[in-house]
């Protein structure tokens, strides 16, 4: 986690629903339930141009330094008017750290969200880096023994920037489930997602829930992989403006321990990273959520106790280092 993941700049963030400052708010929360400290959280780095390259386009990224094109990826149009040096300091260098966090999945992790709709050449929904692919392909390239990847999507919103940027590539398996009448609406893109699950409006816990469990125990029975990047996008809460999905809080904790368990059972490590949800309370709830599973002993050292666990981790723990070592991080 780094500070600068929060976007703060003259109210602009409040001319979009999505709440840019709920990382700061989960920190908070976990501290106050004394599951973190300042001792043991990692500073999330920025992710250079370099890094951004090994999935994005030149002329991509040179196109970031219009205002008017990170207006429109944004959804704040106000953002044309600013001179482009405001909007690389105080809008894009925040996504860029985000982004950098979820990359440190090569050696440790950081707490971060997802952009799933940012592909190599394009960015849209809020996202403008496509941290998805950069983690799975500097994992693929840097960690010895990941080859394989599961991506479970289940933000409300289909995620079609990894999927176009995974469209061809038989290393990596998408399941998304989502709700079929929203943006982004990508048919060309839906034919990366191997297991797709179509929702429809106002969709309830039992019905969800019951189709969280089937799906992704199977596909992950389908394919076997080295690692799972799970997206735990809140946007599907009751009430969401965006998401149109009507789960309850408790709802959201049960699914995240549900793929957890799944990841468990299996002995395959899990990446867990978060991306839509556009209600004040979603920072709450992912606080919430992630403590549930530490009472579970599904994340932490607990998760490296017992027959057929592995090293299980989410974007704000993880373990690294030599075989049978623990490192606990946020």
């Amino acid at each position: 986690y780094h500070p600068d993941y929060n976007i703060t700049f003259m109210g602009l963030e409040k001319l979009h629903p999505f709440d840019a400052g709920k990382w700061g708010k989960v920190i908070c929360f976990l501290k106050e339930e004394h599951f973190i400290n300042d001792g043991n959280i990692v500073g999330a780095l920025e992710a250079t141009e370099e890094d951004l390259l090994v999935v994005h386009t030149k002329h991509y990224l040179n196109r970031l330094k219009w205002s008017l094109v990170v207006a429109t990826i944004t959804e704040i149009p106000p953002l044309l008017f600013l001179p482009n040096f405001l909007v690389q300091r105080k809008v894009l260098k925040p996504l860029r750290t985000q982004t950098g966090g979820t990359i440190m999945v090569a050696c440790l992790m950081a707490l971060t969200l997802s952009f799933h709709h940012c592909s190599s050449d394009r960015g849209g929904g809020f996202c403008a880096y496509a941290d998805i692919t950069l983690a799975i392909k500097f994992l693929f390239e840097r960690v010895e023994g990941i080859s394989r990847a599961t991506i479970i999507d289940l933000d409300a919103h289909q995620g079609n920037g990894h999927e176009r940027d995974f469209m061809d590539d038989r290393r990596v398996f998408i399941m998304d489930m989502y709700n079929r009448y929203i943006y982004p609406g990508d048919g060309y893109a839906k034919r990366a997602i191997k297991r797709k699950v179509e929702l429809d409006w106002g969709t309830e816990d039992s019905e969800y829930l019951q189709k969280v469990e089937l799906h992704s125990e199977g596909a992950l029975n389908e394919v076997r992989p080295d690692i799972i990047v799970y997206n735990a996008g809140t946007d599907i809460l009751d009430g969401d403006p965006l998401g149109g999905l009507s789960i309850s809080p408790q709802g959201i904790v049960k699914r995240d321990e549900i793929v957890f368990r799944a990841a468990r059972r299996r002995g395959i490590p899990i990446l867990m990273v978060t991306s839509g949800g556009y209600q004040k309370k979603t920072a709450r709830i992912i606080a919430d959520s992630i403590l549930n599973l530490h009472q579970q002993g599904l994340i932490g050292a607990e998760a490296l106790e017992g027959e057929g666990s592995s090293s299980l981790v989410t974007s704000m723990m993880c373990s690294s280092g030599p075989a049978g070592s623990t490192f606990t991080a946020v």
